[in-house]
């Protein structure tokens, strides 16, 4: 036999594999398959209470009760509920598979079957296989593992045995971990003393401890709130012990009296470095209720069909076929705004070497033909897709579907990050969620064009945040030029302040958070940790409130880079290489990704990015290294590049409406009660805190101011495009420092028609 004989018929019997597996996966072969198992449960329940009869309905009870026992009955039902949860699955309505109730569930019924047997037999093995032959009790199984246990370990053991394992399998069913035991039963005990007449003594001590000022003295703790199963779970966090101060109840006395401002805390200076002074801090943990998800809103269903994935996939198939390349649609992964379409190249018969496999550089050049076959505005085409050997051709679906941030909260891969500040970025091209954890980041890069998704992005990243953290775990500094997008967010207790939305403050402000920065770093050296979590640990233990994370958000770069780019590339730069360790995490986003903004010091300090639809290849390279982003179709749909990632994954990002925020934000406000309004950076300033009308002027000029004037005075003219050429800095500064001179009186007002300034000769510095 030849080998080209060989080959085609290798060739062959592959492409049989293939076709076979592709048709098993196919959603209407899914749903017959389905169709076929609840039949057949609901035969089975019908010949076992005799309701039909039958030769293969008899057969297949011949099969059933004397394995099972009476176990047959619930077995049928779990044969009829897989084959509906099956079905529901491939209509549009996703259920989510997960391994713990499936092995809770067969762990209770094995146990439950041997049990029985168990208790009805008594021991006796004579009795065992009586009931066997019966069809009762356990049925073969549970006489094999009755049999085993009373012969080894004696009946009253066996049922102790057995009787852990039920509770056991009940518990995976639920799933109830130990952790929520433990928090229910402290939960009771903590009532019970509560209502005792006579408290414990240490609860006693702690009643009769002073309080501090503007604190009230804490009872026991008391049963908390019935919420759903494993709230801290759910949010990413650790579940805090039931006698942690951090989450002890707060009194009904104390939930109706506003909690004063306790006074400001001071540190001594430090020789050489000017440190801010510390915020207002609790002198011990508050207890926070965090908001329940029913605050958002519920998820949307799929939008596309069966009959638009069969007609798309045979479009992909006839378009490349015509242009000589054999390819087959072999899995579709439907997302909220695009679906892939998984090709495997085919192999081309050629007449020298019998047959030539399809290169992925030739489906990829072909993409503009099929978006015209398929009248798509754009596609991007993934060749191939990581981690397959498959060429993902990205298709956008007719209507884009809105994600919600409660659907991906409520996901397992978001239960599954613990992390204080984790948060939902969305779904990919098969509709799976997506999720990131800012800590590890630890900070974020955002880019994209006007109206793509960036502000949207931000306010579902700060939902995520405020959901999952209390007011005394994270602080927030929110930086909008634009005035409109994060100015909703004013009145949460989490934020410093208010939303800064003056240019010539945002200056203040970040460099505020570089000498927070400096402050942290003092204390942790005086503490010997090595980072934030060390830090509050030492404090936790000495009933003290832990210092707070910050996240800084930045709505637009670009009108910060034009004010003064070299002090706010400086500075966000500075912050963004040593911030890590003390808690302060940057997420910074623009719509102008230029390489003035965006600079190469700036990429480098920040490796996860996200980049929303962009013009040209050139922003979408500026901002990830490569091209892509052009061919995003805009409204959220971003590609995301994580910070141990090389290659980015595509997401429909996360809609949160503003109903949605309001809520949150009054929920938040009614539980904390007003909190001091004032920033932080105001008292590092000089401002209101210490009763000044004005800001101290020498604190805000230029470190150049000097060098300007002895340039002005030496030249006898002044102009801001002298300062420019001499003293090498941009034209914002430049202006800045006429004016501070004006105001000094070292030149005067501004002359017509473009004219040099005038400069005043013997005028005060």
């Amino acid at each position: 036999m030849s080998k080209r004989t060989q080959s085609n018929r290798r060739q062959k019997k592959t492409g049989r594999q293939v076709t076979w597996r592709a048709g098993l996966a196919d959603p209407l072969v899914q749903q017959i398959l389905a169709l076929l198992v609840i039949a057949l449960g609901v035969i089975t329940l019908l010949a076992l209470f005799r309701i039909t009869r039958g030769s293969w309905a008899d057969a297949w009870l011949g099969v059933l009760r004397p394995v099972f026992g009476w176990g047959a009955y619930p077995v049928a039902l779990s044969i009829l509920l897989t084959g509906l949860l099956w079905l529901a699955h491939q209509i549009d309505r996703p259920v989510e598979w997960r391994w713990r109730p499936f092995v809770g569930t067969e762990l209770t019924l094995f146990s439950l079957l041997a049990l029985s047997h168990t208790i009805l037999s008594r021991g006796d093995s004579a009795t065992l296989w009586n009931l066997v032959e019966q069809d009762w009790g356990g049925g073969l199984i549970g006489w094999a593992v009755s049999l085993v246990l009373s012969k080894y370990l004696g009946w009253p053991i066996a049922i102790v045995l057995l009787s852990g394992l039920t509770v056991l399998g009940l518990a995976l069913t639920f799933d109830v971990t130990s952790a929520d035991v433990k928090r229910r039963t402290g939960a009771m005990l903590g009532a019970q003393q509560a209502a005792s007449p006579r408290p414990a003594r240490r609860a006693r001590r702690s009643q009769a401890r002073p309080a501090t000022q503007g604190q009230q003295a804490r009872p026991a703790p008391a049963k908390a709130t019935p919420r759903k199963a494993a709230p801290q779970a759910r949010r990413g966090a650790v579940p805090a012990p039931v006698d942690s101060p951090a989450r002890a109840p707060t009194p009904a006395s104390a939930k109706k009296r506003r909690p004063a401002a306790p006074p400001p805390i001071e540190i001594a200076p430090h020789p050489g470095v000017q440190f801010p002074p510390p915020t207002a801090l609790p002198s011990r943990p508050r207890d926070f209720k965090l908001p329940p998800l029913d605050l958002l809103n519920e998820p949307e269903g799929p939008v596309l069909s069966d009959d638009e994935i069969r007609e798309k996939s045979t479009v992909i198939e006839e378009t490349l076929a015509q242009f000589g390349l054999p390819v087959e649609v072999t899995e579709v992964r439907v997302g909220p705004t695009v679906t892939q379409f998984g090709v495997t190249p085919g192999v081309v018969e050629t007449a020298r070497t019998g047959g030539r496999k399809v290169r992925v550089s030739q489906i990829s050049a072909l993409s503009d033909d099929l978006a015209l076959s398929l009248a798509a505005p754009r596609i991007r085409v993934e060749a191939p897709v990581p981690g397959r050997p498959v060429v993902g051709i990205e298709v956008p679906n007719s209507t884009i579907q809105l994600v919600g941030a409660r659907e991906v909260m409520e996901s397992e891969d978001y239960r599954e990050i613990r992390s204080p500040l984790a948060f939902a970025l969305g779904r990919d091209v098969a509709g799976e969620a997506v999720v990131a954890d800012l800590a590890r980041m630890p900070h974020l890069l955002i880019a994209g064009t006007t109206g793509s998704g960036k502000s949207v992005c931000i306010k579902t990243l700060t939902t995520c945040l405020i959901a999952n953290n209390t007011p005394d775990e994270l602080r927030l500094v929110m930086i909008d030029p634009k005035m409109v997008e994060l100015v909703r967010f004013n009145g949460l207790p989490h934020l410093y302040g208010r939303v800064e939305v003056d240019l010539e403050r945002v200056v203040r402000v970040l460099r505020w958070v570089a000498m927070e920065m400096d402050a942290r770093y003092k204390r942790f050296a005086d503490a010997t940790a090595r980072n934030l979590d060390d830090y509050n640990a030492g404090l936790r233990e000495k009933g003290q409130a832990p210092i707070p994370r910050i996240v800084v958000l930045v709505d637009e770069l670009a009108d910060l880079m034009m004010l003064a780019p070299d002090e706010v590339e400086r500075t966000i730069c500075r912050i963004a290489q040593m911030a890590r360790a003390t808690g302060i995490h940057l997420v910074v986003a623009t719509q102008r990704p230029s390489t003035d903004v965006v600079t190469g010091l700036i990429k480098a300090n920040f490796p996860a990015r996200i980049s929303f639809a962009t013009v040209s290849q050139i922003d979408s390279r500026v901002i990830l290294d490569m091209q892509g982003a052009e061919t995003l179709m805009g409204r959220g749909d971003m590609l995301y590049l994580a910070a141990d990632a090389g290659y980015p994954v595509r997401v429909q990002g996360c809609f949160v409406a503003e109903d949605e925020i309001a809520r949150l934000v009054q929920f938040w406000r009614e539980q904390v009660g007003p909190l001091e309004a004032e920033a932080p950076w105001e008292r590092l300033m000089g401002g209101r805190a210490q009763g000044q009308a004005v800001m101290d002027v020498e604190d805000e000029r230029d470190d150049l101011l000097e060098e300007a004037v002895e340039l002005v005075r030496r030249t006898g003219s002044a102009s801001a495009s002298l300062l420019q050429r001499r003293l090498h800095i941009g034209h914002p500064r430049a202006a800045r420092l006429m004016r501070e001179m004006e105001e000094l009186g070292v030149i005067g007002p501004p002359e017509a028609a473009g004219r040099t300034r005038r400069v005043i000769i013997g005028g005060e510095e």
